[in-house]
């Protein structure tokens, strides 16, 4: 294992940055989270098309540029620094996902709209509090020519937004075992119910309820076998988007930390920066190897995960370390902010919001933790 980054990764790396600086600003942030937003970022994903960063991980035969999973990790975590919008963390999740779960002519169908900017995606084919219980929600029953799909999903990232939703059912057919199938679903759909929830920091989840929603044969995935989709390949999905998200939460902590360490160097009590102050060094220090510890534990997760196979124990560290990372990266800098830190026209309390709805989402360090003692054979 080697995580040292290379050259094209560190050019990668300032490329994204310089995109995101000007086109990901604090005030998009807030824009997007404000109630009358349609919460569609359209100039940023048209940015990002242009320079290939939403193929970065699409085969070239579909418009990509034919990175690997790590590269777009790269992205995540450039992305996290700024707060980039969900929407497209979900697209390029939908891609993740497509690349593993679909057939040639789906991937055909789908990928270049995400590679070119033309297609906005979400996935639900996990529980959104614990990414290792794959069991789907939503029920898939035979019709002529397609499937009936019936459920309700509870939390559902991005899906009032998106142009289409990958989503796993299980199929309900007499005498038969259950399969685990994919669904390319339309929001607009007819028995496609939506209402959107309330969230703090302004994302769009919704409760979506699926009654006799039809889906053709072509919009269905049943795997390589023919038989249904391998839970394996589900479970690896769902690991390879905890490890993106690691990633993402490393850059929002560290972007936590480079703005804490400029504010107590030019902070001044007593006649002098509250910097220079050992109880003040000593908190941003403890920041400093969380965090560090947090990028060597996402970056091994994303790492396990582009082999292609099981990597369930480093994503589960990773998931563990990063959330508490972040977390704790807000807290200390809200701190050492003082009073400046709770003013919301100030700009931290919008990483603080982001590191509580990351911390949740998939699952916290407590869930982490018992797919690691899973994994340990700690527990059946």
């Amino acid at each position: 294992m080697k995580l040292v980054a290379t050259q094209d990764q560190l050019d990668l790396q300032a490329m994204v940055s310089a995109v995101l600086a000007k086109q990901c600003p604090t005030s998009l942030v807030r824009e997007l989270a404000g109630p009358t937003s349609d919460g569609i970022p359209d100039k940023l994903m048209a940015a990002l098309a242009e320079v290939g960063v939403l193929g970065l991980a699409i085969d070239e035969e579909y418009g990509g540029g034919g990175a690997g999973l790590y590269e777009l990790g790269v992205f995540f975590r450039e992305g996290g620094r700024v707060l980039c919008p969900s929407i497209v963390y979900s697209t390029l999740q939908f891609g993740v996902a497509v690349g593993r779960l679909a057939s040639p002519e789906q991937r055909s169908r789908y990928l270049s709209g995400v590679a070119g900017g033309d297609l906005r995606a979400t996935v639900a084919a996990w529980n959104p509090s614990d990414a290792a219980d794959i069991r789907p929600a939503v029920t898939a029953t035979p019709a002529p020519g397609g499937w009936l799909l019936n459920g309700t999903i509870a939390f559902a990232v991005n899906t009032s937004i998106a142009d289409v939703v990958l989503l796993t059912a299980r199929t309900t057919v007499f005498a038969e075992p259950e399969r685990l199938i994919g669904a390319f679903v339309n929001p607009a759909d007819a028995g496609w119910n939506s209402v959107v929830l309330s969230t703090m920091s302004g994302e769009k989840i919704s409760r979506v309820e699926l009654v006799d929603v039809y889906v053709s044969d072509d919009a269905v995935s049943l795997g390589e076998s023919g038989k249904g989709l391998s839970r394996d390949d589900v479970r690896w999905v769902a690991d390879a988007a905890v490890a993106l998200q690691c990633m993402e939460m490393v850059g929002g902590a560290a972007a936590v930390l480079e703005r804490t360490v400029n504010y107590v160097a030019q902070r001044e009590q007593f006649g002098r920066s509250i910097g220079s102050f050992q109880a003040a060094q000593h908190i941003v220090a403890d920041m400093h190897i969380s965090i560090e510890g947090a990028r060597l534990a996402a970056a091994q997760a994303v790492w396990w995960v582009a082999r292609g196979e099981s990597a369930t124990r480093a994503v589960a560290i990773a998931k563990m370390h990063c959330s508490e990372a972040y977390k704790r990266a807000t807290l200390d800098g809200h701190q050492l902010h003082g009073g400046m830190g709770y003013v919301l026209e100030t700009d931290l309390h919008l990483w603080s919001e982001r590191a509580k709805v990351t911390e949740i989402r998939f699952g916290t360090a407590d869930i982490a933790a018992t797919w690691l003692q899973k994994e340990l054979g700690l527990v059946r």
